[in-house]
């Protein structure tokens, strides 16, 4: 892509428009060797799943505190507002959050988030002065009210985290865009290298994922794989796809057919 198609955030600019998770791989040398093939500026850890304090050689937190990559901490398994603010304020004490993904989940079996709870985080992060990105339902409403309280970005979800199941809903998505003033991820559902060039193609200025990647047979390869696809997805996007029609409209012109 054009140096110029960056993807700006708050007070930060990437070029890689596909971020991360680091949970689920078989090892952290496995971890390291899909970040790296995956192409992402920005991978995410769960706050409440690591330790944070353990940074000796050979961890995740020694991996991911290398300077590499943009540290994007979460707060996944978290079912209050109250349980994410704090996490996040601990987060930062540890000197590794200002930019944040924000997780409120209000049913643990689907693990769907608590809108509510979610916008009543993130009022009070974004006065505290994180860079809030906020996992949501894919509710136009909903990642309107987060736009609006001061979030950089919105975050809907595909399908229920972990799913696979794809882009369930892109007419959602189409109207969550359309009516966005700040940067709209996808996160949450991809399963192969087409949801996410789907994802790209209808404009979404990004997608992350986890278990895509970390389960696939070869995460390594997956990685490349869904690298390629977000690179293609926005090349389609940027390009402009041709109108869909219902009946066949020919290659060639028929204007000046010879007889």
């Amino acid at each position: 892509m054009s140096s110029e198609d960056v993807l700006t955030i708050g007070t930060h600019a990437f070029r890689s428009r596909l971020f991360v998770g680091t949970g689920k791989y078989q090892s952290v040398e496995q971890t390291r060797a899909a970040l790296e093939a995956s192409g992402a500026e920005v991978v995410t850890v769960a706050l409440r799943r690591v330790n944070l304090q353990d940074r000796g050689e050979g961890s995740l937190m020694q991996l991911l505190m290398s300077k590499r990559w943009t540290l994007l901490p979460n707060t996944a398994g978290c079912f209050t507002a109250d349980e994410a603010v704090r996490t996040l304020r601990l987060a930062r004490e540890l000197g590794i959050a200002e930019l944040v993904k924000l997780e409120v989940i209000g049913d643990p079996r689907t693990l769907y988030p608590d809108n509510e709870q979610t916008v009543e985080a993130a009022k009070v992060l974004v006065k505290e002065g994180f860079t809030v990105l906020p996992y949501c339902i894919d509710d136009p409403i909903v990642c309107k009210k987060l736009a609006d309280v001061g979030c950089a970005a919105v975050m809907p979800l595909a399908a229920p985290i972990g799913s696979g199941l794809g882009i369930r809903n892109p007419y959602n998505l189409r109207i969550i865009l359309e009516q966005s003033p700040v940067p709209v991820i996808v996160d949450a559902g991809v399963g192969t290298a087409s949801d996410a060039a789907v994802a790209l193609e209808l404009g979404c200025h990004g997608v992350l994922m986890n278990t895509a990647i970390a389960e696939a047979k070869d995460p390594v390869l997956m990685a490349s794989a869904m690298r390629e696809a977000v690179s293609a997805g926005r090349k389609a996007f940027l390009a402009g796809r041709m109108p869909k029609r219902l009946y066949a409209n020919a290659s060639s012109p028929t204007a000046g057919l010879i007889e």
